[in-house]
């Protein structure tokens, strides 16, 4: 699975508080120079608030002159609506996604590309590197569009069964035998066609 430079975004409404999300872009942004973190919003004023409170708790901040650097190729990003704030976000796929919004756990059902996501104001993403039981390796770099974070899912070998009777080959055989000549794959065509011809 493809894990980079840590990512973390946030979708925050008027609910939020600020504080707490600046907290958050900062604990991602001290991973390292090349980090990234982005701030979504439909609310300027959330925007301003918690750009403040960045400037703020970086100073407090040890490793400061790395989330700084960090910070440079952040961003933050002014939505007309929590909706758009969704669809970008579902396109950019961040590896840790913070919902700070009021509706967070209806806003959640329209999370399509994520490595993990964090509902609401107290579910912060350090919980998830430590202690809240969820992995922490995931996806980076828009790899949540295709990628899932590492779980006990990953180590389990699967292995297929199947078992389809004269009616189920007479349903799908047909279909079968059209699809593998289009591809020119005559003999998979011959499989399902020898056995239909058996069976009448």
């Amino acid at each position: 699975m493809p894990a980079g430079p840590s990512e973390l975004a946030v979708l925050a409404d008027e609910s939020c508080v600020p504080a707490f999300v600046a907290a958050d872009l900062l604990s991602q942004a001290e991973h390292g120079p090349d980090s990234q973190v982005i701030l979504v919003s439909d609310s300027e004023k959330v925007i301003n608030a918690v750009l403040e409170e960045l400037t703020l708790q970086l100073k407090q901040l040890t490793r400061k002159e790395i989330a700084d650097k960090a910070l440079k190729h952040s961003k933050a990003i002014l939505t007309s609506s929590l909706q758009e704030g969704m669809e970008l976000l579902n396109r950019y796929a961040p590896e840790h996604l913070i919902i700070a919004c009021k509706e967070a756990d209806k806003l959640s059902g329209k999370v399509i590309n994520a490595g993990s996501v964090f509902l609401g104001n107290y579910s912060c993403e350090s919980l998830g590197d430590y202690a809240s039981g969820t992995n922490h390796t995931l996806p980076t770099n828009g790899f949540a569009r295709s990628y899932s974070g590492v779980s006990l899912d990953s180590f389990v070998k699967k292995i297929t069964f199947q078992r389809v009777t004269e009616e189920g080959l007479e349903t799908i055989g047909p279909a079968v035998e059209v699809m593998a000549q289009a591809e020119g794959l005559w003999g998979h065509s011959k499989a399902v066609a020898i056995r239909r011809k058996s069976g009448k």
